[in-house]
């Protein structure tokens, strides 16, 4: 399956998604709409962003091509991370990510860095993502003026917005959006 990049830089180009039970592909209808609506408030240049549960890195690229200065991804299945690198080299922007081959949660409780935008697309009905909204609170991992922006199932809203004290912000038929934001 190929996933195309909607705007900036790397706009019409296309990515593999990796062949895997493990993946979830964000469909491009949700993509779009979640980067319309960032755009309207989150200005990407130069911002450093964090992809967690990264899959083919479609949510990643969009930010880099639309204009943040280096992103992060966190993939733990092997498979998934070289089919991540190779996508990463197919566009020529090797040199403008890390890729970290780890868990999830095992990422965010060393992490140290101040993130301007966390993009978080768990499989829908995992809930490590509940440890993980945690760590990053607690850590204080968003930076100053930055967004967490959280993927989930309508069906998960109820455990989801217990966990997050949040109710989320916008549905998209299966998809519900959560937004945290640092002010």
């Amino acid at each position: 399956m190929r996933l195309r990049i909607i705007s900036g830089e790397l706009g019409g180009r296309f990515i593999k998604a990796p062949d895997s039970k493990f993946t979830r592909p964000t469909t491009e209808k949700v993509k779009e709409s979640i980067f319309n609506q960032l755009s309207n408030f989150f200005e990407f240049d130069d911002k450093l962003v964090l992809d967690l549960y990264s899959g083919s890195g479609s949510l990643g690229f969009e930010a880099l091509s639309r204009g943040a200065s280096e992103v992060h991804f966190i993939e733990k299945n092997f498979k998934v991370y070289q089919n991540l690198s190779e996508n990463a080299a197919s566009l020529n922007v090797a040199e403008r990510v890390k890729i970290f081959k780890t868990d999830t949660v095992k990422y965010l409780s060393s992490c140290s860095y101040k993130y301007d935008l966390i993009l978080a697309d768990p499989p829908f009905f995992m809930y490590d993502i509940h440890n993980c909204f945690k760590l990053i609170k607690d850590k204080q991992l968003i930076a100053p003026g930055g967004i967490l922006l959280i993927e989930r199932s309508v069906q998960t809203i109820q455990k989801d917005a217990a966990a997050f004290s949040l109710e989320p912000y916008r549905r998209i038929g299966d998809t519900a959006l959560y937004i945290l934001e640092n002010n």
